[in-house]
């Protein structure tokens, strides 16, 4: 399939959708760029996406079916998944099997999933990853819409008054957005920007207004400003009185809860006139935009936060209009797919409810009379019965549980206990394959084809480019080949994704005459595979000119009005003396749990290793200090991670990155602390607030290792933090011991040369400082350092030696520890690769602004992810 043409795809990460256009050079490597006629991004891409290319390798991949740990045909692992299955379902009935997807399938991987479980296996244990990203934002729309219908387009972000970002750091969690957002400000200077976010994120970049709101507070927060708005007769009645019920108690209720602005503002930990001016931007400005992604969802009262944000757009009408509504910003490339054919146990298909008229039709539709007849199991719930036997046969599509679920060692445990666990992935080593009974080879992004929706309902195409490796096949064909084995073949007979998407199409015109919905792309399903593979972008609703929803009602209610709702903020539980929050997220340039951008060298710079940032006076109060290694507890679980004092902290909270796990990192993953408890509605984790404690670590040694070849991190002792930092040519460990220097070196040296390797050794037991490399003809084998404290040396030029010959005197450099040039330290810019010394000498060679430096070095010209930090390095520099 290699060749000089370009296909035109979407990128598998963030739910923005860009466009990509990929091409497979004749020496094997990927090529990407931005497809300029695709509307979300037109030609732009983050530096996830534009590193895309790097991902497409041979390194890791699961090509291969597994069957305990031994390479199997496919075919045997097929008919064992099948038969097994069917063995657990006539044993102890169709809810002991479950099904955990993700919002990375493409829409007909999602569509053959959920019609095998609910259909034919018959019960509705399926849910998706998306649990923990979205489903407080469905709940919260069904009960204000009667349906999951997101109002807004990416259009509004230009034609917007007030653009408020409410628990999304869009900077860097959707960097093609905020780059759209950034430039609409720029050509209207008058539009205003208000983050609200219990951190300071680089999103504050351009904000007019941040609001370190207390978390958990956003239904006090918004409550508050319906409270205002209706003081200052800012509501719109006429709107009001033509399409919204409820609002009078929800007025009412928001009034005798948040109507004391001092009251409020004490319980936000906010200022009257931060309040004040949030409030009177709202009720001035005619287009108000609100943008709210994991800060609102993941939470213990995720869905009476959308409400709340929803809430004060109804009642102003300031929804559905241009630059007008509230927005849900999704996480992942196909959450909202995954929604459209309802894989997740509370959705059945096509939008769809759990009701004796949509379950007939949708059983006659799909010829299924096992039908599942009531919801199953969320996904933590799923977990549970796993740990608890309930459930024996499990099925893992595209996703790593084991990382991304709270109280992850429970997680673990549940896995080790289940009697099978199937899973079914492009990559052979995560947390979670370690667990499976059946591993089947997955096609991975450049391979499949199919479909994918994002956050403003726009459908795009993922077209392969390459050829599928090994045995891998589409998740949709492994699904129908099992389906095939179980029975019930006649219903899953599909040759083309083609032929799954039109069925998907045609179910979404089911009852649409007597109980009309939104989501109906019915005319899609007369297609033929041509027009399939030509499909270019497209939003629905089809049948109109118009982006958005609801600017004239025509809500999917019984009556065709929207829903306010009475609100009351919940009251959480408080840290104690010594405790502090804990809030997890996204840094700039991973993805998920990095199976994927783990393999990018150039995104592992920013963020080399998972940092704990702390407030400067917390830090000072726990006498901890910048760089230290500590201890952090919760209920759930602890583990140790590197601090990082940062004055963006709010004093009393904590913030760790979601993407390490035990792949790369001794840390594992920052979900062991974080507990189950979740949203009652949505049943979305509260990943945003955790109660923890933190406790000094006395590490006596610390250093580095530069390896040519990857090291197993089991080889490191269980008492050695480590973490992996994949480079161009090799690997950087970063490690720490309670070993002296003396004894680690001498430990350290005998792991890496147990090939009987030659060493060229340096050491300085006054001082404590050790180092050691290797070299063969093909240049540095590895080197690594040791000291009695946290000092790593520039690694950089010695990166360059991993692959080429090493002189003598470069071998002095080596042992001395000291580069032959100076050093341009960490890279700052993901995209272009600009180190931080180079962007300094362009500052002290005249570059006097963001644009200066970009012309000078191409450094935030891509992206724009880095610009934030460009300018703290101007102002450090100036000054």
């Amino acid at each position: 399939m290699a060749g000089t043409s370009w296909i035109k795809t979407t990128c598998p990460y963030c739910g923005t959708g860009c466009g990509v256009e990929a091409r497979q050079r004749s020496d094997g490597t990927t090529q990407v760029r931005g497809d300029a006629s695709h509307p979300t991004n037109r030609g732009l891409l983050c530096s996830k996406g534009s590193a895309l290319g790097e991902t497409v390798i041979e390194q890791g991949r699961l090509r291969h079916a597994m069957i305990k740990g031994h390479p199997e045909k496919l075919e045997r692992a097929l008919d064992y998944a099948a038969s097994r299955l069917s063995q657990t379902i006539a044993e102890h009935g169709p809810d002991s099997v479950a099904f955990y997807v993700s919002g990375q399938l493409l829409t007909e991987d999602y569509y053959v999933a959920n019609k095998l479980i609910k259909g034919f296996i018959g019960t509705a244990n399926i849910d998706s990853n998306s649990r923990l990203c979205m489903s407080s934002a469905v709940a919260g729309h069904k009960r204000a819409f009667g349906e999951d219908l997101v109002p807004a387009c990416y259009d509004d972000l230009e034609q917007a008054d007030l653009v408020t970002l409410i628990g999304s750091n869009l900077a860097w969690c959707h960097p093609i957005l905020f780059q759209r957002l950034k430039q609409a400000k720029l050509q209207r200077p008058e539009m205003k920007l208000v983050v609200i976010d219990p951190r300071r994120t680089d999103s504050c970049d351009i904000a007019d207004l941040h609001l370190a709101l207390r978390p958990g507070h956003d239904v006090d927060l918004f409550n508050g400003l319906l409270a205002y708005l209706a003081d200052q007769q800012q509501l719109d009645q006429d709107y009001i009185e033509q399409h919204v019920d409820g609002a009078i108690e929800a007025i009412d209720a928001a009034i005798a809860q948040a109507g004391d602005i001092e009251a409020l503002a004490e319980r936000c930990g906010l200022s009257v006139a931060e309040l004040h001016q949030f409030f009177q931007l709202f009720a001035a400005s005619p287009a108000c935009l609100s943008l709210f992604s994991q800060g609102v969802n993941q939470s213990h009262q995720g869905v009476d936060k959308v409400n709340a944000i929803i809430n004060v757009h109804l009642a102003t009408g300031k929804l559905g209009k241009p630059g007008s509504s509230a927005f849900s910003i999704t996480g992942q490339p196909n959450a909202m797919g995954g929604r459209e054919v309802g894989a997740l146990s509370n959705l059945l298909a096509g939008h769809l409810d759990y009701t004796p008229t949509h379950l007939s039709a949708l059983a006659d539709f799909w010829q299924a009379p096992q039908l599942a007849q009531q919801p199953g199991l969320k996904a933590v719930d799923i977990f549970e019965a796993l740990h608890s036997g309930k459930i024996k046969a499990i099925w893992i599509m595209g996703t790593n549980p084991a990382v991304s679920l709270p109280n992850a060692n429970k997680i673990r445990e549940a896995l080790l206990a289940c009697p099978l666990v199937i899973v079914s992935d492009c990559v052979q080593h995560t947390d979670t394959t370690r667990y499976a009974d059946v591993l089947l080879p997955a096609a991975g992004w450049g391979e499949r084809e199919g479909t994918v929706t994002n956050s403003e309902r726009m459908l795009s195409r993922q077209r392969p480019f390459v050829e599928m490796q090994g045995d891998t096949k589409a998740d949709w064909w492994l699904l129908s080949q099992v389906a095939k084995r179980m029975g019930f073949g006649e219903a899953f007979a599909y040759q083309h994704p083609s032929e799954i998407f039109a069925e998907h199409a045609k179910l979404t015109n089911l009852l649409q005459d007597s109980e009309p919905r939104g989501l109906d792309i019915s005319v899609l399903a007369e297609q033929d595979q041509a027009a399939y593979q030509d499909f270019a972008p497209v939003s629905w609703p089809l049948d109109t000119d118009s982006p958005r929803l609801f600017a004239d009602g025509g809500f999917s209610t019984a009556n065709g009005r929207a829903k306010m709702l009475a609100l009351q903020q919940l009251v959480l539980p408080q840290p104690k003396p010594g405790q502090l929050l804990l809030n997890t997220g996204r840094v700039r340039d991973q993805w998920h749990t990095m199976t994927r951008t783990g393999l990018a060298p150039q995104l592992g710079s920013h963020s080399s290793e998972p940092l704990l940032d702390i407030a400067p006076i917390d830090a000072q109060l726990l006498g901890l200090s910048d760089a230290q290694l500590v201890k952090v507890s919760s209920e759930q679980g602890e583990l140790v991670v590197r601090l990082r004092v940062s004055d963006a902290q709010t004093p009393g909270q904590l913030f760790m990155p979601i993407h390490w796990s035990e792949q790369n990192s001794s840390v594992g993953t920052v979900s062991k602390l974080v507990g189950e408890a979740c949203d009652p509605l949505s049943g979305q984790p509260a990943a945003k607030y955790t109660v923890v404690a933190l406790a000094a670590l006395e590490f006596l040694s610390e250093g580095s290792v530069l390896s040519r070849e990857a090291i197993d991190g089991r080889r490191f002792a269980s008492d050695i933090y480590w973490c992996e930092q994949k480079l161009p040519e090799g690997y950087l460990y970063t490690l720490a011991s309670a070993q002296s220097p003396a004894e680690f070196y001498q430990s350290l040296k005998a792991m890496l040369t147990e090939n009987g390797s030659q060493t060229l050794d340096y050491r300085d037991d006054a001082k404590q400082q050790y180092r050691c490399a290797a070299i063969t003809g093909n240049g540095l084998a590895f080197s690594f350092e040791l000291q009695a404290y946290a000092s790593q040396g520039d690694q950089a030029w010695l990166e360059s030696l991993l692959n080429q010959p090493v002189s003598e005197q470069v071998q002095r450099g080596i042992l001395a520890g000291t580069s032959p040039e100076p050093s341009l330290g960490k890279v700052v810019c993901a995209c272009h690769q600009v180190r931080e010394g180079t962007i300094e000498q362009c500052i002290e060679q005249g570059a006097d602004s963001v644009e200066a430096i970009g012309r000078s070095c191409s450094a935030g010209t891509n992206c724009g992810s880095c610009v934030p930090q460009l300018k703290t390095m101007l102002n450090r520099v100036v000054a």
